[in-house]
């Protein structure tokens, strides 16, 4: 069994050079629709792994400016660095809610929770 993580955003294709440019992730399929605006499914991977996929959100999907904690959270750890854990924050930072700003927390030494701007929740940490 396996588990996958994939979010659906409005502005799908802009959505997804936003976290690889937060995580240092690469393209590897890219699946657009027809008029070639929006990401049917786009998968993005670190070191040939794959990350998180992105989608376009469906019409009736909640896509709302989210500022307080949510029931599900992406959690990114053992980013290797404050460095990288900074450079995280400071992409998925613009534009969205910090929860929690960068520090420590009892159980790790530097890390955030954040709502980026397109309502995805997210805990980075070292």
């Amino acid at each position: 069994m396996k588990i996958s993580t994939q979010v659906y955003v409005k502005g799908s294709i802009e959505a997804a050079d936003f976290y690889c440019k937060a995580f240092g992730l690469e393209k590897s399929l890219e699946i657009k629709n027809e008029a070639k605006n929006e990401y049917m499914h786009c998968e993005l991977t670190l070191d040939g792994k794959l990350f998180m996929a992105v989608s376009e959100a469906p019409k009736n999907c909640d896509t709302s400016e989210k500022k307080s904690w949510q029931t599900m959270a992406f959690n990114v750890s053992d980013m290797g660095s404050e460095e990288a854990v900074r450079r995280a924050f400071d992409v998925l930072s613009n534009g969205g809610n910090v929860i929690d700003f960068l520090g420590p927390c009892d159980w790790n030494r530097y890390c955030a929770n954040l709502i980026d701007k397109y309502g995805v929740f997210w805990w980075i940490a070292i």
